[in-house]
């Protein structure tokens, strides 16, 4: 296991975080490095890599001892899906493997939640943003219906444990907190095994 690119990212993405930038110079600086992590396929431990027959997985890689960021792998299953939901805080999303399509949403004139513009279809290596700045409600599936996709995420927060919504057809919304598919990390700082 090759943690050394995961290691680098949280440490890169710790400095931003830490130097106080405004929302777009921290999403620009993050997406850079977030693009070179997933550049390369070959840092992700397998067990933080499993589909579920029936659910979408979000395993937890990282989250910050002040929970300022949290860094994340989504598994999608064939055919799997997401609720339209929110985020409440900045998240980047890059695509690792297979590809997804996130269908951004917003409210019509009468309230409803309707698509907004066309879906934007990442494939390995694509870097996608959101923010209650800049878009923040959207739904997203895996592109396949016959393997598995996946991404790695980061957000401005401990998603995990951060109050957000999901959405109904006629714009209201119901609040969840989606917490981890696992329950342990992988400790980024063990060095004992590296080149192995």
């Amino acid at each position: 296991m090759n943690l050394i690119p995961l290691r680098q990212f949280v440490a890169d993405v710790t400095r931003a975080v830490s130097a106080k930038s405004d929302e777009p110079e921290l999403l620009a600086t993050v997406r850079q490095h977030l693009a070179t992590l997933v550049a390369r396929d070959d840092w992700l431990p397998e067990e933080l890599a499993q589909p579920h027959p029936q659910f979408y997985r979000q395993y937890l890689l990282h989250a910050d001892a002040l929970e300022r960021f949290s860094v994340v792998s989504f598994v999608w299953g064939p055919g799997q899906q997401t609720p339209v939901h929110d985020h409440t805080v900045w998240g980047l999303i890059g695509m690792l493997r297979g590809e997804e399509i996130a269908q951004p949403y917003g409210h019509d004139g009468a309230g409803r939640l309707v698509p907004q513009g066309e879906a934007v279809r990442l494939r390995p290596g694509d870097v996608e943003a959101v923010s209650p700045s800049i878009g923040d409600v959207h739904q997203v599936r895996n592109a396949f219906a016959d393997r598995t996709s996946i991404s790695i995420h980061v957000y401005g927060g401990n998603i995990g444990a951060v109050h957000r919504w999901v959405y109904a057809d006629d714009g209201s919304r119901k609040p969840f907190v989606s917490g981890y598919s696992n329950d342990w990390v992988p400790n980024l700082w063990d060095r004992s095994k590296e080149g192995v």
